[in-house]
């Protein structure tokens, strides 16, 4: 009997479980309003579990994404922007509450994951999977397994401090970590759209200013790919990527993968770039189908 694998999606706002089977096909799906409170969150999710294994008729493997991620030296929860799990032992206390083991990852690396295991770069042996959102995140599959790294912060790429940055970039405006000048300042939703509103005196959204038919628009989205342009090759010299997923609601902007890509040649130490730059395929799935990935497909 093949064992189906069930995800599940921890987000801020809301909380996703699917089951899926080893083609990749999901079997049944779970949504609800994230819980936000440590126990509450932890019930929840054994209640979208046994809700999930009810409707398949047969107990499954169960992996869980999330903000943040697990110190290995103290087994606590650190860096989440749900604030609730920070500090707790969140590994330890869901594999009790769901009585099995459970595998965990940060919710980038679940994307990252999910796009290489079925997704836009499911042909790729080296994958970085790009979050672009509230926050910049990034996870790192090689031969469709997932890095985590010695901290457990394999594809943190959002604290590194732009490459090049020109005069009018240095030294950059103050990060949550507590550095500044992170590229997450400057590529995160938040901080595309409070360069350009502190420039041209709007309120707009990072959204509203992505499909803005203006003039000012159009140069803030040129300036943001090639920042972006500009931190991704300083991962490719590092990595080497056969192919690089933009995900999260900034990739949405129309022409960023394209224009990114045609821009990596300037940076990368190379004497070609064959680098792929591709928007992601299962969109708002990737991390919660990501989070099943996490368990192998063996029966």
């Amino acid at each position: 009997m093949t064992i189906l694998r069930i995800g599940i999606d921890l987000g801020g706002t809301k909380t996703e479980a699917v089951a899926i089977a080893p083609d990749g096909t999901v079997q049944a799906g779970d949504r609800q309003p994230t819980e936000r409170s440590y126990e509450a969150s932890l019930q929840q999710i054994r209640g979208m579990v046994a809700n999930i294994e009810s409707k398949i008729g047969t107990p499954a493997r169960v992996g869980v994404g999330h903000p943040g991620s697990t110190s290995p030296k103290t087994g606590l929860m650190r860096n989440a922007n749900s604030t609730w799990l920070n500090d707790q032992p969140f590994a330890a206390d869901i594999a009790r509450v769901l009585e099995r083991p459970v595998r965990l990852a940060n919710d980038a690396d679940c994307f990252a994951l999910s796009e290489a295991s079925d997704g836009a770069a499911q042909d790729a042996h080296i994958v970085f999977g790009v979050i672009l959102g509230t926050g910049v995140g990034g996870g790192l599959v090689i031969g469709k397994s997932l890095l985590t790294g010695a901290q457990s912060i394999a594809g943190e790429w959002g604290h590194n401090p732009l490459p090049w940055p020109t005069n009018d970039e240095y030294p950059g405006a103050s990060c949550w970590c507590g550095k500044t000048g992170c590229i997450e300042t400057w590529l995160s939703g938040t901080g595309f759209s409070r360069h350009f509103n502190a420039d041209h005196g709007t309120e707009l959204t990072g959204a509203e200013i992505a499909s803005l038919d203006s003039l000012a628009a159009a140069t803030a989205r040129d300036v943001y790919a090639d920042r972006l342009a500009r931190a991704l090759a300083g991962v490719i010299n590092i990595i080497d990527a056969d192919c690089i997923v933009l995900g999260g609601g900034v990739s949405n902007m129309a022409g960023l993968p394209e224009a990114v890509e045609a821009r990596l040649a300037r940076h990368v130490f190379s004497d070609h770039v064959a680098t792929r730059v591709v928007r992601n395929l299962h969109g708002d799935s990737s991390g919660v189908r990501g989070a099943a990935w996490l368990w192998d497909a063996e029966p």
